[in-house]
């Protein structure tokens, strides 16, 4: 069963583009949301289909959390906390982190203040093992997943995608040189951090991932499309029209 603890940490008053960011990385909106709503949403798709960004977009316009592992993990170890230290005990020897643990961060996240109204989860679950201590994680706060929202993109075009993509070491965003440009060539739009080409990014990295995505991760959709929570949208669009498409699912 999954735990939780709570932390007490001052949020900074750093403010960019109109958010505060406190140490955790959270981001908290300052303006007033379009209209707030209250879901618990998964997002699911093959690595390099976009979720990630459509993600940060679901959260800008409504005003909920955009909660990576990713990012759940470099704020536990950068902050000392006891998950976060038996988290790097596993990431320092080039494991895997245990579903189990895992799954006690994530629930440790959306217990926090600012996913009393839902949460956007990216990376979580990737396997039916995972979907399950999730569920049965929720259950147990009287909670449950809303909508698992899966970004469906043909394998053939995933390559390219995922070549092309660049990530900040610093803050964590992503870009892409044909979809997303920043604004400068190379550089982090939010905290001026040269980008760089991650080394599961490359062409011949690409087709293995896909590999394990068919193997671990493609069973995830029956498991939410039985429960009902199943929405599939083209993402082989261009990046505002998928939102759209998305808007229109959570608006049903």
């Amino acid at each position: 069963m999954c735990t939780s603890y709570s932390c007490n940490m001052k949020q900074s008053n750093n403010k960019v583009n109109g958010r505060s960011h406190d140490s955790w990385g959270r981001n908290h909106d300052i303006r007033a949301p379009e209209r707030i709503i209250y879901m618990k949403i998964i997002m699911l798709g093959a690595p390099g289909a976009g979720k990630g960004t459509q993600a940060k977009k679901i959260a800008a316009k409504y005003a909920i959390p955009h909660i990576s592992t990713g990012d759940i993990f470099r704020a536990n170890i950068k902050n000392g906390t006891e998950l976060g230290k038996k988290a790097k005990t596993y990431m320092d020897q080039g494991a895997l982190v245990p579903d189990e643990l895992t799954c006690d961060l994530v629930m440790d996240r959306i217990q926090q203040d600012d996913c009393k109204n839902g949460f956007v989860l990216d990376g979580f679950p990737r396997t039916i093992p995972q979907a399950e201590a999730l569920d049965k994680a929720l259950s147990a706060i009287g909670d449950s997943v809303d909508y698992a929202i899966n970004v469906e993109v043909p394998d053939e075009n995933i390559v390219r995608r995922m070549s092309g993509r660049r990530a900040c070491v610093g803050c964590g965003a992503t870009y892409h040189i044909d979809f997303n440009k920043p604004k400068k060539e190379g550089i982090c739009d939010n905290c001026g951090t040269p980008l760089i080409q991650r080394a599961d990014d490359t062409i011949e990295t690409a087709g293995s991932r896909l590999e394990v995505y068919d193997k671990q991760t493609a069973p995830l959709l029956a498991y939410y499309e039985k429960q009902n929570l199943l929405k599939t949208v083209n993402g082989d669009q261009e990046l505002n029209k998928v939102f759209e498409d998305i808007k229109a699912v959570l608006a049903k």
